[in-house]
């Protein structure tokens, strides 16, 4: 599987982690497996980051 580069902001970042959090609570109520959400999970909060400055 090829890794992909992403540039997010900070907001960006967030509405992502709120949409998997949201996801794996949607599937703690349907009593089904969380395992492969909490991967991602991990693995977004866990990924390098990179600070760039921004002219303005």
């Amino acid at each position: 599987m090829k890794k992909q580069k992403y540039f997010l902001t900070e907001n960006k970042w967030r509405i992502i982690l709120l949409a998997l959090n949201e996801l794996r609570n949607k599937r703690i109520a349907e009593g089904k497996c969380i395992d492969t959400v909490n991967d991602a999970i991990l693995a977004f909060v866990n990924a390098k980051t990179k600070r760039v400055k921004v002219a303005g």
